[in-house]
């Protein structure tokens, strides 16, 4: 069964760093763009960051550029998601989605048109 699978979140103090992974099984996650999303309690899903299949182009929620950063290993069928100088507003549970349609990187909106979206995995920012 295809699908994708988030991990590596946890408690982290504020200006700490945290990895997310996003693995892919049953399908090659290579010829899909993937995006990391995010929502907080009482709060809309958002976006957060996405990346083009070829990993050439990566878009990034304003909120987050210059501390988050997107990649991705195909070799691993992983995607990743490097956090630092974390927020407690950065506070969610962070999802993973995956398709080959290149419109829904650059749009990086939580659309349900995504072949696959993750069950997510919490991050809670706090001293």
């Amino acid at each position: 069964q295809a699908q994708v699978v988030e991990s590596g979140g946890g408690l982290v103090q504020p200006g700490g760093s945290v990895r997310l992974s996003c693995v892919a099984s049953g399908f090659a996650m290579e010829f899909h763009h993937v995006g990391w999303f995010r929502q907080a309690p009482g709060k809309e899903r958002e976006g957060v960051s996405c990346i083009s299949s070829n990993g050439g182009r990566t878009n990034y929620a304003d909120s987050v550029k210059g501390r988050f950063t997107i990649s991705r290993d195909d070799a691993k069928n992983t995607v990743y998601l490097q956090m630092t100088d974390l927020k407690p507003e950065d506070t969610a549970v962070y999802y993973c989605a995956a398709d080959p349609d290149p419109l829904l990187y650059k749009l990086c909106v939580p659309s349900s048109e995504f072949d696959w979206w993750g069950q997510g995995t919490q991050v809670t920012v706090s001293s």
